[in-house]
C-alpha cells in the first residue's frame, strides 16, 4: 500500500502579495488560521497560489515559509509542475531540500503532449525525487486530460501516490478508482464535487473554499468518514452558493477578494488577473455572510 499524504481537507492556499513581493506575515497568519480550523494539509504554490506569476525565488521563499510555519503539524505539499520536464525536475529537487512532504505536479500545458508523453514526463519527474507525488488533472486550464488508462500506467510507479482530479467528470473518476484501486488515491479538485468523489473512494479534497471556510470543509469530510452522511450532505449542499460565488470569476480572483472580506490583507491578484467586479463582490459578500 502506498503512502497516503493526508486524508481529509487540504487547502490550496492563496498567496498574499504586496507591490514588493510576498507578504509572508499575512501568509503565516492564513496558515495558522487553516491549522487552527482543522485542515489536514496545505498545498502551496498551486493554481490558487498564483504560482504562474511568481519568480523561482518567490516560490522557494514561500514554500520554505510554509514548511517552517507548519513545523510538522500538518503536511506541506508544494506545486512543482511545469510544461518543461527539466524545469519541473529542478523544482522538485529544490522542494525536497526545503523539506516538503509531497509534490503536486500539473500536466504540461500549452505545448501539452500525448498520453504516451504524459507517462514519460511523469516517470522522469518521479524518478528524480524520493518525495510522493500527486498528479494534478485540470484539463479546463491545461487543455490536456490524464486518461484513466494513463493513470493506471502511472500508478505502477512507487512514488506516484495520488491524483487531484479536477476534470469534473465523475465517470472518469469512477474509472480511475476501478482501475487503480489503492495504487492511486483520489482527491477531489472541485469543491462542488467533494462528496461524490468521496463516495467513489476518494480520500479527501484539495480545496479553494477552505481558504475562507476551513472548518466547514474539514467538518464535511470528517462527517463523511465518521459515517454521518446526512451532515456531510447538508454541508456540501449548503456550501454550493458560496462555492459558485468563489468561481464566478477566474480562480483565485474571488477567493482573494473573500479573504480580504474576512480580515486578511491579501493585496491584489497579479496581472493578468485583475480585481473582482463589484457586482460579483456583492454576491460573494452575501454568500459569505449566509453560510
Amino acid at each position: 500500500m502506498k503512502k497516503l499524504l493526508f486524508t481529509g481537507c487540504g487547502t490550496a492556499i492563496a498567496t498574499p502579495f504586496t507591490e514588493n513581493g510576498v507578504n509572508f506575515e499575512e501568509f503565516k497568519r492564513l496558515i495558522e488560521f487553516q491549522i487552527s480550523n482543522g485542515v489536514d494539509a496545505i498545498i502551496v504554490c498551486g493554481t490558487t497560489g498564483e504560482a504562474s506569476t511568481m519568480t523561482i525565488l518567490e516560490k522557494i521563499d514561500t514554500i520554505k515559509c510554509a514548511v517552517e510555519c507548519s513545523n510538522g503539524r500538518i503536511p506541506i505539499i508544494a506545486g512543482a509542475g511545469s510544461n518543461n520536464t527539466a524545469q519541473a525536475i529542478e523544482m522538485c529537487k529544490t522542494c525536497e531540500e526545503l523539506g516538503v512532504d509531497g509534490l503536486l505536479i500539473v500536466t504540461p500545458y500549452y505545448n501539452k503532449t500525448t498520453q504516451e508523453g504524459l507517462v514519460a514526463h511523469y516517470s522522469a519527474i518521479a524518478h528524480s525525487t524520493k518525495l510522493p507525488i500527486i498528479l494534478y488533472n485540470v484539463p479546463g486550464r491545461t487543455g490536456l486530460n490524464i486518461s484513466p488508462k494513463t493513470c493506471l500506467e502511472l500508478s505502477k510507479i512507487d512514488n506516484i501516490v495520488a491524483i487531484k482530479e479536477a476534470s469534473g467528470n465523475l465517470s472518469q473518476v469512477a474509472e480511475i478508482a476501478h482501475l487503480c484501486k489503492d495504487n492511486l488515491y483520489i482527491y477531489s479538485g472541485n469543491d462542488d464535487q467533494i462528496l461524490p468523489v468521496l463516495s467513489l473512494g476518494g480520500k479527501g479534497v484539495i480545496s479553494v473554499l477552505s481558504n475562507v471556510k476551513p472548518k466547514l470543509v474539514s467538518d464535511m469530510v470528517d462527517s463523511f468518514f465518521s459515517g454521518d452522511i446526512l451532515k456531510a450532505i447538508k454541508l456540501q449542499l449548503d456550501s454550493i452558493p458560496l462555492t459558485k460565488a468563489l468561481f464566478s470569476e477566474v480562480n483565485p480572483i474571488p477567493v482573494k477578494a473573500a479573504l480580504k472580506m474576512i480580515g486578511f490583507d491579501f493585496g491584489k491578484p497579479r496581472l493578468p488577473l485583475v480585481e473582482m467586479q463589484e457586482a460579483n463582490k456583492k454576491i460573494l459578500k452575501k454568500e459569505l455572510e449566509n453560510i
